[in-house]
């Protein structure tokens, strides 16, 4: 079986052939489980599941923590239920490091605090960068990030806002893919 890499976290892949969508609600209510173990209700848990859960399509899991709204998605793999099983595998794991106290609760809160347009604003990041709306190569996004953060560089004459600019963008877009 594949492994994979997803926020530092090491795992297997899980290939699916069948069942998509009770899988997708398998994995939706592990989320749930999981989150439950720091205090959280069904209530403070939003997951979207789609119509058809083998069709390609971003998963996702929002949840407030703390007071603020955390946030995870994933999209590389090729159905909407791998990438909700991706989103779940993650968030046990982080979970599990937060209960266990290896990982602090500003830790946590810091690796998954996003704005609730994040999608909106990953979209805008590929469009900074120059690459393809729904790039998720990160070699390609590297390269494009290197030689436009060449061109701006302050100290090659080039203009500091559009640098920080092109910084940001990599630094989100980074964020999602590592």
């Amino acid at each position: 079986m594949a492994r994979i890499t997803v926020r530092g976290h090491e795992f297997s892949e899980l290939l699916i052939k069948d069942s998509y969508d009770r899988r997708a609600i398998q994995f939706k209510n592990n989320i749930i489980a999981t989150l439950k173990k720091i205090g959280l209700t069904e209530n403070d848990v939003e997951i979207v599941l789609p119509k058809i859960a083998r069709l390609r399509g971003t998963a996702a899991a929002s949840w407030y923590f703390d007071g603020r709204n955390m946030y995870f998605s994933y999209k590389n793999c090729g159905t909407f239920v791998q990438n909700m099983y991706i989103v779940s595998k993650v968030i046990e794991l982080e979970v599990a490091l937060l209960s266990a106290g290896e990982k602090s609760s500003e830790e946590f809160v810091r690796d998954f605090t996003e704005d609730r347009d994040v999608e909106k604003q990953r979209k805008e990041a590929r469009k900074i960068l120059g690459v393809e709306e729904n790039c998720i190569d990160i070699e390609v996004i590297n390269k494009s990030f290197k030689l436009l953060a060449k061109q701006a560089h302050p100290d090659l004459g080039g203009d500091l806002e559009k640098f920080k600019e092109i910084n940001n963008a990599h630094k989100m877009l980074k964020r999602e893919l590592c």
